[in-house]
């Protein structure tokens, strides 16, 4: 029987407004992502700018709209329902993703950098500006705000706008981690249909049992889910970066394709 993940110290509890079917798949990260926000906000400020203590509350914010985002228009794995959902009780950040879908903005970090008021001159954030067109000692220059290192379109920007695991594509880790587990029974199948059949074609032989070793003790290693990514962070980075990897840079940040209107 499936166990129902709950989440009660969370303020999307389930409790309080009844979720979608197919909204528990996305709990254990976006669970793992609001426990690491409540961290963050409580960690002592000392040694930082008073800019830098808010980055996390920023990059977490993209890191948790662009994972449901992905995870409808990418790769289609909740339905419009559950999108919804998460739109109307404010899980993800609606304006931050309605930006998303205009061109040049496929990848921007946060609405606050292209709000000229909150920069001098009326201008936007440096992070607006495309690597090629910074002079070279700008090419490394993040916004004070969220830390951003370059969310502008196009090829040859960074591919993770933070530089650390709140700039990674959890849906993309997460997808892989599947693909990959399912890769791998499907091949414990095929092992054991194969030593099914040679035992039997032994027995009809006349050879009788036969012991043979299992070298099948390894621990099946599927690579880490994407909320233990969320949570343990840099010791997981490689690996998450190494399943997500596939394709240009610029394909993870594609136009969604318009959905057509289910009833699911």
């Amino acid at each position: 029987p499936k166990s129902e993940t709950t989440m009660s110290a969370n303020r999307w509890d389930p409790k309080a407004k009844k979720p979608p079917k197919g909204f528990n798949y996305l709990v254990p990260v976006l669970s793992a992502l609001e426990n690491e926000l409540r961290d963050k906000v409580r960690e002592s400020n000392a040694g930082k700018r008073n800019t830098e203590s808010m980055w996390p509350v920023h990059q977490i914010n993209w890191q948790r709209s662009r994972y449901v985002y992905d995870m409808y228009y990418t790769h289609g794995k909740i339905t419009k329902k559950v999108y919804d959902y998460c739109i109307k009780n404010k899980l993800v950040d609606a304006a931050l993703i309605a930006k998303w879908k205009k061109p040049g903005y496929e990848r921007l970090c946060s609405t606050y950098v292209i709000n000229p008021n909150n920069y001098k001159f009326g201008t936007t954030s440096i992070c607006r500006v495309p690597l090629k067109d910074r002079s070279p000692e700008a090419k490394t220059a993040q916004d004070p705000t969220t830390g951003c290192s370059g969310c502008s379109s196009g090829v040859g920007q960074h591919r993770n706008i933070f530089g650390n695991k709140y700039g990674q594509n959890l849906a993309a880790v997460q997808v892989a981690r599947e693909k990959r587990m399912e890769e791998m029974e499907q091949k414990r199948l095929r092992e054991e249909e194969a030593n099914s059949t040679a035992a039997a074609a032994s027995a009809a032989a006349g050879g009788g049992d036969s012991e043979t070793d299992d070298d099948s003790d390894d621990d099946d290693d599927y690579g880490p889910t994407p909320a233990a990514w969320a949570s343990e962070g840099g010791k997981l980075e490689a690996e998450s970066e190494r399943l997500a990897e596939g394709g240009d840079d610029t394909d993870d940040y594609k136009q969604p394709a318009k959905k057509l209107k289910s009833s699911s």
